[in-house]
């Protein structure tokens, strides 16, 4: 197979429009992808033919919709390789993932947890929750200036106090890959459990959680092509057995009484009430488009684009990039000297093109780069050579109008 970036591009309503009289261009999807045909038809279609209540009810209606939902899990799971459905939990977000696991987890003062200053807020604010609340110990993980993870460091962090390990598997704001199974090897020959933060690694290419061996990875749709409001959390069956529900409700119960209550088992456990069900079948079917295309011939065209934009930014003196490692995905963090990231990407908006700007929730990764904020470009299957060129043509406008 070959990946034929027009034809994708056709199959994305969004992108056939203008912004401020010009093609839009966009560049960040790293905080959220466009969605193509086939999620935007999945969705109506069960509203408009057979929405109901998952799970309980016994009429078509709700067998139809409740087979489609379960089938929206089976598909995360094979996507993943994770061992069984039972072991992919719907949340309404990654973030509502990781918070699952840092709420549930047995925690004692003195406890730590390992982290790193390239994370992602949604995987440092959940922790100083355990902080702030039962005495947990945050360690912090230092990372290079292209966001490269020395393995003996994080070795020396992890003592026996050391609870959890919770890293990115990709930066969202400097695209460097960390080396996962490295991170999980260590972790696990000193009996420690870890957590990726997989909503950028898994959009850019192939994820296998159990070559991996990892303990718990989580997922977000709307990054993965799929609708905000639901994201996924995989766990090992005995890591998700033996956390403690974070909400209380519906579905996740198998008895009730007035003086005791009995848990229903995982992944039910952690899905109170009415879940996600219209934005679950958007999901599974991203996750079926993608499996139609081949994920390399992607991945390739993706490298390809993210080259053009960085062999171009380096050719302008006045640019300073953020993570360059070789490898890296196709996320771009830059400034502009003299210039506010806010301020650029207001004036590259009116060519068309849209990018982020700010601290991209990774305070302390502005802190370790030595800034308040940077402008982030981060491309998608959907993006082109060509629309690079028009980019890096606004920027050089842009500066003339703020140096």
């Amino acid at each position: 197979m070959s990946f034929d970036v027009v034809a994708a591009r056709a199959q994305f309503p969004i992108l056939s429009r203008t912004v401020h009289g010009k093609p839009l261009i966009y560049l960040d999807s790293a905080a959220s992808a466009q969605k193509p045909d086939a999620v935007i038809d999945a969705m109506t279609a069960v509203m408009r033919g057979s929405y109901a209540n998952v799970h309980r009810g016994l009429h078509t209606l709700a067998n139809e919709t409740t087979q489609t939902y379960e089938g929206a899990r089976a598909a995360v799971a094979r996507f993943i390789n994770a061992p069984a459905a039972e072991t992919i939990v719907f949340t309404k977000g990654a973030t509502a993932a990781i918070n699952i696991v840092a709420a549930g987890i047995d925690i004692h003062p003195g406890d730590e947890i390992v982290l790193s200053v390239m994370e992602h807020h949604s995987n440092i604010v959940p922790w100083h929750f355990l902080r702030e609340r039962k005495g947990a110990v945050l360690k912090w993980l230092d990372v290079g200036d292209d966001g490269e993870i020395d393995l003996d460091a994080l070795d020396a962090l992890i003592g026996p106090r050391t609870r959890m390990v919770a890293l990115t598997h990709m930066s969202n704001v400097l695209g460097v890959k960390t080396p996962a199974a490295e991170i999980v090897h260590i972790a696990h020959a000193k009996g420690v459990s870890v957590l990726l933060d997989g909503c950028q690694a898994v959009v850019h290419g192939a994820v296998d959680v159990q070559a991996l061996d990892v303990d718990y990875y989580a997922v977000s749709s709307h990054k993965l092509y799929g609708p905000t409001g639901i994201g996924v959390l995989y766990g090992k069956p005995e890591r998700l057995a033996a956390l403690a529900p974070l909400e209380g409700g519906g579905e996740m119960i198998e008895a009730v009484a007035q003086d005791r209550i009995t848990y229903n088992t995982p992944p039910h456990r952690f899905e109170a009430g009415t879940p996600p069900i219209i934005e679950a079948a958007g999901l599974g079917a991203a996750i079926g488009w993608l499996g139609e295309q081949d994920r390399n011939a992607i991945a390739a065209h993706e490298q390809g684009v993210r080259d053009r934009l960085m062999d171009g930014l380096r050719g302008l003196n006045w640019i300073r990039l953020y993570g360059q490692a070789p490898d890296k995905g196709a996320i771009v963090a830059f400034n502009i000297d003299g210039a506010h990231p806010h301020d650029v990407a207001q004036i590259v908006d009116r060519h068309g093109v849209a990018i982020r700007a700010g601290h991209h929730c990774a305070q302390p990764l502005m802190a370790r780069l030595g800034v308040s904020a940077t402008a982030r470009a981060s491309l998608a299957l959907y993006n082109t050579a060509e629309e690079v060129d028009v980019f890096l043509d606004a920027l050089v406008k842009a500066r003339k109008m703020l140096v």
